[in-house]
């Protein structure tokens, strides 16, 4: 949720990424080969209530020029434009960059908002048909994009993919960034969203906490559960979760799944299946093993009741072992991490007999832009994004929140270094091929799915209800969306 202060994220997204180098970004020759993304964001519980289709007033819109290769969207200059920034684990000085490149190129007023509750904030001027001209919807409090795309109030980007990039205007935008960010950001057939962030979810321990303790990672679940226990003897917590926000629950949840099932297990969720949960042996298993976590006693006390940025904070002072999240969690942590903490990103391990390898990883695009339709400026949005998408855009991303954008670390100044535990998650990418990385498309699909899942993770670690009444809870939720009949997508 990507990614994300203030978030899950994405993930917002919090806010929300290859191998380890002494220098600079190091080696990544295999997303510079084209690593395929797969293709989910960050899920998030927050949604958006059906919008009022209020209308702008044309009179309003921004002016136009004729368009030139150079200014492909006919930008006028000394038009205002308007930015909101969801300001999660990435933070938003990043956009602040992005927004002074603009400004110096086109002049106007470019204002800038940084805030958490997205929908809060701007669903109140959706309804009233004076949206801002770009919008970074992530975190806990992301507008649903489901909902948006139904209402008609995201642009058609399709525009953007076809626009000549800023770097090499032979190149086309689609032409240049990795493989499964369109279909990330497609509903309908067309693309809507663009989701920026190159992320990784999955667990995260401290290397300094391992060798203190002389713990082994981690490759079966047994194992897993073996180091919690030994750590609760030690007075430790096995592992912290952000529980208001379970959808961080949820990546240890859905990733088991997948791991254990595979592409099927992963399909039948996507795909709106009668067997997705109940019925789905993967499913079954997986979510008996995560179970044994609470019934076991494993988890960090108190750790149910905690703010994301609560329980990581716990997590940064040793309370807990392992802790989920997606590969924001470092940028977001900064200041609480001490300097010797050595983070670590760790693939969930495996249930015996799992139908993909452990070095299989959930990866893909993260952290969606959108331009309103009802927006002012809509050229400007377009271009705005289009600017995001240059070596400029990805070397202010890449310093500013320590992450990789979907154009890959070839578009990354080699001045850049990121933070050691990115790095470790950029590691476990680059050692898992691209045929194997997985992730899911329920979340934005689905908005109101997603909530339902989350919801009945959340009663689940409290110990309010079994792993059988899970299942049936989110089978439950998924007849419900398929009985719906309209706007079904399908992975194949």
């Amino acid at each position: 949720m990507g990614s994300t202060s203030g978030t899950p994220a994405t993930p917002r997204t919090p806010a929300s990424p290859r191998t380890p180098g002494t220098g600079g970004l190091g080696r990544r020759d295999l997303i510079k080969r084209s690593a395929a993304l797969g293709l989910i964001s960050v899920p998030t519980m927050g949604f958006l209530s059906a919008c009022a289709s209020g209308g702008g007033d044309d009179d309003e819109k921004a002016k136009t020029v004729k368009k030139t290769k150079e200014n492909p969207f006919g930008v006028a200059e000394g038009n205002d434009l308007d930015v909101f920034i969801f300001k999660g684990g990435y933070g938003d000085e990043y956009a602040k960059a992005w927004e002074a490149s603009y400004e110096k190129k086109y002049g106007g007023e470019v204002s800038h908002s940084g805030e958490q509750d997205v929908t809060g904030k701007l669903q109140p001027r959706f309804n009233k048909g004076n949206p801002p001209d770009v919008v970074d919807d992530s975190g806990s409090k992301k507008m649903k994009l489901d909902t948006l795309y139904k209402e008609g109030h995201l642009t058609d980007l399709t525009q953007l993919l076809d626009a000549p990039s800023i770097d090499d205007p032979s190149k086309k935008i689609r032409d240049i960034m990795l493989p499964g960010t369109i279909e990330q950001g497609t509903f309908g057939g067309k693309f809507h969203a663009l989701f920026y962030v190159y992320a990784a979810w999955g667990l995260w321990y401290s290397n300094k906490l391992f060798k203190k303790h002389g713990w082994e990672v981690p490759k079966t679940w047994d194992q897993l559960l073996d180091i919690m226990k030994d750590a609760k003897s030690k007075g430790i917590g096995g592992l912290a979760h952000q529980g208001k926000y379970p959808y961080y629950m949820n990546i240890v949840i859905m990733d088991l799944i997948a791991k254990t099932g595979g592409m099927d297990a992963v399909k039948a969720i996507d795909n709106l299946d009668p067997k997705a949960f109940v019925g789905n042996d993967a499913a079954e298993r997986s979510i008996e093993a995560v179970y044994e976590i609470v019934e076991k006693g494993l988890l960090m006390p108190g750790t149910n009741s905690l703010e994301h940025t609560e329980a990581q904070t716990k997590w940064n002072e040793y309370k807990a072992v392992f802790i989920p999240s997606g590969s924001w969690l470092e940028n977001e942590q900064a200041k609480q991490t001490p300097e010797d903490f050595e983070m670590t990103f760790l693939p969930l391990p495996l249930l015996p007999d799992s139908k993909m390898k452990l070095h299989a990883v959930r990866v893909g695009a993260d952290e969606p832009f959108i331009v309103p339709s009802k927006a002012k400026n809509v050229p400007g949005g377009l271009e705005f994004l289009r600017r995001m998408l240059s070596k400029e855009g990805a070397t202010d991303f890449a310093r500013k929140a320590s992450s990789l954008s979907v154009l890959g670390p070839e578009y990354v100044d080699k001045s850049v270094e990121l933070r050691p535990g990115i790095k470790t998650a950029l590691a476990a990418v680059d050692d898992c091929p691209v045929e194997e990385r997985f992730n899911y498309r329920y979340s934005e699909w689905y908005g109101e799915l997603d909530v339902e899942i989350q919801n009945a993770t959340g009663e689940l670690m409290a110990k309010r209800i079994t792993p059988k009444k899970w299942l049936e809870r989110c089978q439950k939720a998924v007849d419900k969306e398929a009985k719906k009949g309209t706007d079904k997508h399908r992975r194949k």
